[in-house]
């Protein structure tokens, strides 16, 4: 037993050890040119970052797996060596917390700042917004913990009389301690009236509310983030396929399409020196923060509609190789389109059935990881990992669509050799804050495969029973919005998702 525990604190270390090197090649070949040999700490945050937030999706399998290390000891010595495994809950997410909430909100705003400030002047800034947010986030909830920070246990009083132990007869399955005869006086505390549930109050740790706290935040944009890229996340890559260049185009309309681009490429220069000139006057109003995403999103668009063009048109020497690589392209997201799909559905109805059914008509998925478990030790373990960190791309997926199409929701694009640091950062915070969300939602989803485990205990006791939260989780109002917009989601596809994008015409800024 002491050797399979010795095995997983390894397992655990060379794990943390890979996580950490390939988010290092993730920065270093996402990172945009201008971003090389400068900003070292949001870079060091971002890597951070991304470690804590895959650690931590990582850290369930981890604790299932603890869990079965000591399913067969026969005295508790047997698992002392054993990961610690609420502790380590608590101190990653505590971590977590404060990197949402400080750490990356302060490397965010000193990347932002004005670059003619000097270096003291754009930390003086950043720590003036931080601490006030600090100041306003633990005002917050020392109220909250103070006044609300308890955790209501429904139990059930059982009492009966004292009595000798029956010599003349023997309890078994076939002779149950109740029956219809005499034998249930003397276990009378088994038929306990409904009157004599009561409420068992006590307060929680206050880790365990910062937790509690974070997640309920984290749940909401999981819910809409999740609920919307857990569809356009496999469907987005299938009707890319569906809307796919079909021939090479001629040189006449190349000439044509990129001189359109061309003019609105300009345009778009001329509306970003605007507002650059507006920001160095003070004129950072409302008004110009629309105009700003406004840009944003046609620059990105812009970026599509040339790649587009290069597409339908490959020049040089290899033209033909490079259309060749582009139709493999597409098939390849074609195909993985189809799996997304079928992982997509297989979670929309595993949600329905085990989670908004009651009682479950099937544990569904947790038998599958059950099932593959015994056909080899790590495999449903990894399984499962993977349907956890599918909804983790869910979210970043639901987070670039709703982005290009609600004004309110700024874009953040991940790309390959050309992502900005503020981009890293945004979506290494918004993956930190669905991570707790993630973690509490498979931990619910899967409690029958991940069931007496550290986490259950958290998230699935403590976090529902906690006074005026305990019932978003006792209503489902999560899962019910996750799978409602998924449904929406999947409409929105099926009624327009074929259709190829028009460029947009001239652009202008709001007046």
């Amino acid at each position: 037993m002491g050797d399979f525990n010795l095995a997983l604190v390894i397992v655990a270390i060379v794990v943390c050890v890979l996580v950490f090197i390939f988010n290092v090649y993730l920065l270093v070949n996402y990172q945009h040119p201008d971003d090389k040999n400068q900003a070292y700490f949001p870079k060091f945050v971002v890597v951070l970052g991304l470690s804590v937030a895959a650690i931590s999706i990582l850290m369930l399998p981890a604790d299932v797996a603890n869990r079965q290390a000591c399913q067969h000891a026969i005295y508790n010595g047997a698992c002392n060596l054993t990961l610690p495994m609420k502790d380590l809950w608590l101190a990653i997410y505590i971590i977590d917390a404060i990197l949402v909430f400080f750490v990356i909100p302060f490397a965010m705003f000193y990347y932002e700042g004005d670059q003619d400030k000097t270096v003291g002047k754009r930390i003086k800034s950043a720590l003036l917004w931080v601490i006030t947010t600090a100041i306003v986030c633990g005002l917050l909830l020392g109220i909250l913990y103070g006044v609300i920070g308890k955790v209501d246990f429904t139990v059930r009083h059982l009492s009966s009389s004292t009595m000798s132990f029956p010599s003349t007869s023997q309890f078994s399955s076939g002779q149950p301690c109740v029956n219809n005869g005499r034998q249930d006086r003397q276990c009378s505390a088994y038929d306990a009236s409904p009157s004599s549930e009561t409420t068992w109050t006590m307060r929680s740790t206050f880790p365990e509310y910062v937790v509690a706290l974070a997640t309920i935040v984290g749940s909401v944009l999981f819910s809409i983030f999740g609920g919307v890229g857990i569809a356009c996340l496999p469907l987005g890559l299938i009707f890319s396929f569906v809307r796919r260049p079909k021939a090479v185009i001629t040189r006449s309309q190349y000439i044509k399409e990129a001189t359109e681009l061309g003019k609105k490429a300009r345009e778009l220069k001329k509306a970003a020196d605007a507002l650059h000139q507006e920001e160095r006057s003070g004129s950072k109003g409302r008004k110009w923060r629309k105009n700003m995403k406004a840009v944003e999103k046609e620059l990105l668009l812009l970026e599509d509609d040339v790649k587009a063009l290069e597409e339908m048109y490959p020049q040089g020497e290899k033209a033909e190789a490079t259309w060749a690589m582009t139709v493999l392209g597409y098939l390849a997201k074609l195909i993985l389109g189809v799996f997304g799909l079928i992982v997509s559905i297989a979670w929309v109805a595993h949600i329905v059935i085990y989670l908004l059914i009651d009682p479950p008509l099937s544990p569904f998925l947790n038998e599958v990881f059950i099932k593959l478990d015994d056909i080899w030790g790590l495999l449903g373990t990894a399984a499962f990992a993977f349907f956890c960190f599918y909804l983790l791309l869910a979210v970043i997926a639901g987070a670039m669509m709703l982005g290009l199409r609600l004004v309110f929701i700024t874009i953040h694009p991940m790309k390959w050799g050309a992502t900005l640091m503020n981009s890293f950062l945004f979506n290494v915070g918004l993956i930190l804050l669905c991570s707790i969300s993630v973690i509490q939602f498979c931990s619910t989803a899967f409690a029958y495969y991940a069931q007496a485990t550290a986490a259950q205990e958290i998230f699935g006791h403590t976090l529902q029973s906690l006074r005026g939260i305990k019932y978003l989780y006792k209503y489902n109002v999560f899962q019910i919005a996750f799978v409602a917009l998924a449904g929406l989601t999947f409409v929105y596809y099926a009624a327009f998702g074929w259709r190829r994008r028009k460029p947009s015409g001239r652009f202008q800024l709001s007046s």
